[in-house]
């Protein structure tokens, strides 16, 4: 428990002030984000803004999660892993991003190339996973024998990548008014938090005593995009852009795959699911039918342009996001506490 306050305290101090460090130096140089020509109008006025905020807390976690035991760490494959997904995807996205503000345009890199990138990263990620650790290759929703189905190698690697790549994607498409995306994924690392370290707690259930690593690594991600969140809330003065959008989606999809809980991240998760949904529903109504669903997708914007405040429409999502971690939390200890023998 000290190693996760000293790694949450660390990544917090680190992200306030570097995140006000990043702000200044972006500000003096005139690097600013360029604004889609497609979004809602009232967007038109956060030209500008500096971006790449991510880089900042990417940062300050790395640290905070590498300094969390001054007595000598006890550093683990697993953590370790989770850590470079999450720096991994967040030097694609620092690539895309550098590119847009660069060109003074809203346009990074190619969807190919980023998906490519994206796609190196998890696949990287999956294969290191078994060749490294004791991940099993089992569908699991709480616990890796539940329901346990194996799927095997390949079918684990392969289901692993789609995951990493959906969950990235699912976060940028989120990240799309201040402080949204940052919000929401602080209710996802404190769920993962409070999940590793209970299967360290119960490592003869869950499986493995590495989980206490990997519970550094949300505890200080989830500080770490706290203190970015100070300087992001609306009215945003730094957006985290996909450096930070895409480095979070991996750290949520590491976390679920290396605690075996992957079938439970679209609850905790619930948020970016609904926001993809949205965009599914709003593509494939028109190109089937001709017509939107939504006055614009992702649902973000369509309740924006419904006439809700943006500051609104950011906190009744935030509070959707605490009550789909509550309700992936309260499924998650229901089937710890129906285990035989746990409850006399």
């Amino acid at each position: 428990m000290i190693r996760l306050l000293i790694a949450a305290a660390i990544a917090l101090a680190l992200s306030l002030f570097g995140t006000r460090v990043l702000i200044s130096w972006l500000e003096h140089r005139r690097i600013g984000q360029p604004i889609r020509e497609d979004g809602p109008q009232g967007h038109i006025t956060k030209a500008g803004t500096p971006t790449m905020g991510g880089l900042a807390f990417v940062a300050a976690a790395s640290v905070g999660w590498f300094v969390s035991d001054i007595n000598g760490a006890v550093f683990t494959r697993r953590g370790l892993l989770c850590m470079a997904a999450i720096v991994g995807a967040g030097a694609v996205g620092l690539l895309d991003d550098s590119l847009k503000v660069f060109r003074e345009r809203n346009l990074g890199l190619s969807k190919r190339a980023k998906t490519a990138g994206l796609l190196f990263v998890a696949t990287a990620f999956a294969l290191s996973m078994l060749a490294f650790t004791n991940v099993t290759t089992t569908l699991s929703f709480s616990r890796f024998d539940f329901p346990g189905v194996d799927i095997g190698k390949v079918g684990w690697v392969i289901f692993a990548v789609i995951i990493f790549y959906a969950t990235t994607n699912a976060v940028n498409l989120t990240d799309g008014l201040d402080g949204l995306a940052a919000g929401a994924s602080i209710f996802g690392f404190a769920a993962y938090t409070v999940i590793a370290f209970w299967g360290f707690r119960h490592n003869e259930i869950y499986g493995d005593q590495s989980f206490l690593d990997t519970a550094v690594v949300s505890a200080s991600m989830m500080a770490a995009v706290a203190g970015f969140l100070w300087w992001n809330a609306a009215p945003a003065r730094i957006f985290m852009g996909d450096t930070g959008a895409l480095a979070i989606g991996a750290g949520l999809a590491a976390l679920a795959l290396s605690t075996n809980t992957v079938l439970l991240l679209p609850i905790v998760g619930g948020l970016f699911v609904m926001e993809t949904v949205s965009v599914m529903l709003q593509v494939g109504s028109f190109r089937m039918f001709g017509r939107r669903i939504f006055r614009m997708a992702p649902l973000h914007h369509h309740f924006e342009l419904v006439g809700w405040p943006e500051t609104t429409v950011i906190i009744r999502l935030w509070i959707v996001a605490g009550l789909f971690t509550a309700l992936a939390l309260g499924l998650y200890y229901a089937d710890f506490v129906r285990l035989p023998g746990v409850i006399d």
